[in-house]
Order: C-alpha cells, then sequence, then structure tokens
C-alpha cells in the first residue's frame, strides 16, 4: 500500500488535510427485532367500549406505534451490560359491525406491550451537561453512568383482529395509561366495565441500540458546501407543470417483473 505524502501546503495528497477532535454518540452495542405480538388486548375509551359492546364482528383498519417509552438499568454482576425495558404504545383503529344492514363504525384503541433486551453499553463514572440543558448521560440512583438508549421502528403490521366475550380470554383491567398518551384518545379509559373486548395480533420491526456521547478523532477533508443553488422559481405555474414528468406508474402500476428486470425472480 503507497504511503500517504504530505504536500507542500501541509495537505495529505488524498485529500486529507487535517486530523479534529468531535464530540458524537458512538454506538456501542445494537439489535434487530422482527416481533409478533399475539393477542394484544386493545383498550378503548367509555364512548368507543360501548360501541365494542353493541358489535357482531370487527374488522381491523390499521395501527401505529403512538409512542416507545425506554428505561435503562444496570444488569447485576455484569459490568458494562445494560437492559433495556421497551414499552411500545400502539394506536388501534378498528370498524365495528353492529348491524347487517347498517355501515360500521369507526372507533379506535390503545394496545400496549413491554418486552426486554440486554445490550452492551460500556461504563462510565461522568455525568455530562451542555449550554441547552439537555442532560446528555445521567446518573442512576447508584450512581452509574447510564448510557442512552434508542429505538428506531417501521409502522406496524396489522395482522388479526377478533371481539371476544369478556370470559372466553383473559381479561385484564385497564393498564396505567400515561397522561400524555390519554390526551391523544377522545374520552376517559377504564370507567366502564366491558362486556366484550377486542385482541390484535401485531407485527413489527425494530432496531434498538445503547450510545454514549464520546470524543473520537476524526479525518477532514473539507467543508461540505453545497454544490446546488437555491430554487427560488417565479416561473408561470403552467410552465411548472408542463416540466413534471407524466405519472405513468400511477396509472399502469408496474409488474413484478417489468421488461426492465428480466433478471427478477418471479
Amino acid at each position: 500500500m503507497a504511503e500517504n505524502k504530505i504536500m507542500p501546503d501541509g495537505c495529505f495528497d488524498n485529500g486529507f488535510k487535517e486530523a479534529v477532535c468531535i464530540e458524537t454518540a458512538r454506538i456501542y452495542d445494537s439489535c434487530s427485532a422482527k416481533d409478533c405480538f399475539e393477542d394484544l388486548q386493545v383498550y378503548f375509551p367509555d364512548c368507543a367500549q360501548g360501541v365494542i359492546d353493541a358489535a357482531m364482528s370487527v374488522k381491523g383498519k390499521k395501527a401505529s406505534v403512538l409512542n416507545v417509552y425506554m428505561d435503562v438499568e444496570p444488569v447485576a454482576f455484569n459490568k458494562g451490560f445494560y437492559s433495556v425495558d421497551v414499552t411500545f404504545f400502539f394506536k388501534v383503529v378498528v370498524e365495528a359491525f353492529t348491524s347487517p344492514v347498517c355501515a360500521p363504525t369507526e372507533v379506535t384503541g390503545l394496545a400496549v406491550f413491554t418486552k426486554k433486551v440486554i445490550l452492551y453499553g460500556s461504563e462510565g463514572n461522568v455525568a455530562t451537561f451542555s449550554t441547552d440543558t439537555t442532560v446528555v448521560n445521567h446518573l442512576d440512583y447508584c450512581g452509574n453512568n447510564l448510557p442512552t438508549a434508542s429505538i428506531q421502528v417501521v409502522e406496524p403490521i396489522l395482522l388479526a383482529v377478533k371481539l371476544c366475550d369478556r370470559s372466553e380470554m383473559c381479561y385484564e383491567p385497564c393498564v396505567s395509561i400515561p397522561s400524555a398518551i390519554a390526551a391523544q384518545f377522545d374520552g376517559d379509559f377504564g370507567t366502564m366495565t366491558p362486556t366484550k373486548t377486542v385482541y390484535v395480533t401485531l407485527g413489527l420491526f425494530s432496531i434498538v441500540n445503547l450510545q454514549r456521547k464520546v470524543q473520537l478523532l476524526v479525518p477532514v477533508y473539507d467543508y461540505c458546501i453545497p454544490q446546488k443553488e437555491c430554487c427560488c422559481n417565479t416561473e408561470d405555474p403552467c410552465e411548472v407543470f408542463r416540466g413534471i414528468k407524466f405519472p405513468v406508474d400511477e396509472f399502469f402500476p408496474p409488474r413484478m417483473c417489468d421488461d426492465d428486470k428480466p433478471d427478477c425472480d418471479c
């Protein structure tokens, strides 16, 4: 391998100019998950629960992730490892059929699931604060410097939904719902005893990681100067419209194997 030579102006001949120290979040450990949350009970506000109690059947429409709460704790007798308790709050929309001749009524409820993962997060003994008043790494009650947990999720897949009498399934009373989550629904939770309950099965892909703020030495090649100019288009709107390509795929959806992709696996 050829060595990089220093040029007269102090730059390396490969474009590398200097090494600088930056502070950034380094990911120490991460894991991906393909979870199938089976038979999650859906909790409905009082008005929506009345519709469910009168329903003959239900049909799943969509599900989304409202929020994810995470808690990090050190693993005993295993230095550097931490357990991450992840609580998912799902917003579930179902259609309730109360009569064979009437249109379904759309109701929205909440499903909750908690899981735990164990990841390596290294060790530290300092708490870092910054001028933006955000605590980067906080200390727990034992004085341990905890790493920061983060999670990436895609929209869940609503795989199945079923309506059951309260006696048919293991009914669970309404869980403790954070006020920030409950505020996103109309009505109050847990004010009435349901006679029917809804259970859903959700599929979810996620990535969990543990990271810490660290200082790294990185090579610098040059400043990131944008190469294109900002577009302040004041042209005639019809001229702008004429420049837009005709959306052929919107009228003629592409096949699984297009003619220009003969090697794809059908």
